[in-house]
C-alpha cells in the first residue's frame, strides 16, 4: 500500500501561465490520475465540470492571486509536508489495525476558487473528500489557519479512506445514516487530534459548536436520517443546506462535526481506544454508548 501526492504545484503553475485556450485540457490532464473518485457516478464524468462545481480554482480569472497562493504553498513546504504526514498517519492506522487493507491512494491537492463566497467564507477555504477508496481530493486556500493545521487536514482524509475501504465499514447509499457520516468525521478529526492535538487536530467548521449543548441535542434528533441528500444539513448546516439548494434542520455550519467529536470522544473514553485503533468501530455503538450514559 503506497500514497502518491500528485505534483499538482507544477500542474497548476502550468495551466496558470498557459493561453486561455489551452488551460482546460492542461486541467483534465490534471485531474485525470484522480478520476477512480468518480467511479461510482452515473454515465460519463467531466472531470473539469466536476472541478468547477467544487469550488475547484478558476482558469479564466484571478490567475495572479492563485500564482501568488501557489507560492505561499510551496514557501510553506506544502507537498512535502503532506507526504510526510500521510506516510506517518498509514503506519499508524496500519499498526493499529494489522488487518487492515486498502487499494494504493491517490491524492489531489489543488486551490480553491478565491471568488467563491461559498468556499472562502463558511466553509473558511478548505474541503475534502476521501470517503472513496484509494482516492484522496483536498481544494485549499492557503489561509494562515489552514497552512498551520494542512498535516490534520490531510489525514483526516486518510482515515474515511481506509475506514471506507473493503473490509472496513460498508457505505451503502440505500441505507447509510446521518448518523454514520457524523461518526466518520467525528472518528477523522479524533485522530487528527490524536497526532496533532486539540489545537490543530479538529476541523476549522467545527470548532466553534464544540461545546454547544443545544446544537448537540440537535443534532441527535437527525442521526437516524437516510437520503444522502439530507446530509448536508445535518453535518455541514443550513448555510451548506441552502448553498445546495435543499431544506435547511436549523443549524450552524459544521454542526455535525462538533457532535461528531464529542460523541467519539465519549465512545473512546469509555472504550479507553485511540482514534487509530477506532478505525472500523461501528457508528450504532459509538452512538449507542453516548446515549446509555444520558
Amino acid at each position: 500500500m503506497s500514497i502518491t501526492v500528485l505534483d499538482t504545484y507544477s500542474a497548476m503553475r502550468r495551466i496558470l501561465l498557459a493561453p486561455v485556450a489551452d488551460r482546460v485540457d492542461l486541467l483534465r490532464s490534471m485531474l485525470e490520475p484522480n478520476s477512480g473518485m468518480y467511479r461510482y457516478y452515473p454515465g460519463d464524468v467531466d472531470l473539469v465540470a466536476i472541478h468547477r462545481q467544487s469550488s475547484g480554482f478558476p482558469i479564466d480569472r484571478d490567475e495572479a492571486r492563485c500564482l501568488d497562493a501557489l507560492k505561499t504553498l510551496a514557501a510553506a513546504g506544502a507537498w512535502e509536508r503532506m507526504r510526510k504526514a500521510l506516510d506517518e498517519a498509514l503506519a499508524v492506522l496500519l499498526e493499529a489495525n494489522p488487518g487492515a487493507k486498502a487499494p494504493d491512494i491517490t491524492v489531489l491537492f489543488a486551490l480553491g476558487d478565491p471568488a467563491d463566497q461559498h468556499f472562502m467564507g463558511p466553509c473558511l477555504g478548505v474541503t475534502g473528500f476521501g470517503g472513496i477508496s484509494g482516492n484522496i481530493a483536498i481544494t485549499f486556500w492557503p489561509f494562515p489557519e489552514n497552512v498551520e493545521r494542512l498535516e490534520a487536514t490531510a489525514v483526516h482524509e486518510l482515515h474515511h479512506n481506509l475506514r471506507f475501504s473493503p473490509g472496513g465499514v460498508v457505505w451503502d447509499p440505500m441505507t447509510v445514516t446521518v448518523g454514520e457520516h457524523i461518526v466518520s468525521e467525528g472518528l477523522a478529526d479524533a485522530f487528527a487530534r490524536q497526532l496533532y492535538g486539540d489545537e490543530l487536530g479538529p476541523a476549522r467548521i467545527g470548532v466553534p459548536h464544540l461545546h454547544d449543548d443545544a446544537v448537540f441535542e440537535k443534532v441527535l434528533t437527525g442521526l437516524d436520517v437516510t437520503g444522502m441528500e439530507n446530509f448536508t444539513a445535518w453535518v455541514h448546516g443550513d448555510v451548506g443546506a441552502e448553498h445546495l439548494g435543499v431544506t435547511p434542520v436549523g443549524l450552524p455550519m459544521g454542526a455535525g462535526y462538533a457532535a461528531g467529536n464529542r460523541l467519539v470522544d465519549t465512545y473512546l473514553a469509555a472504550t479507553g481506544q485511540t482514534a487509530a485503533q477506532a478505525l472500523h468501530a461501528d457508528s450504532a455503538e459509538i452512538i449507542a454508548t453516548t446515549l446509555r450514559g444520558r
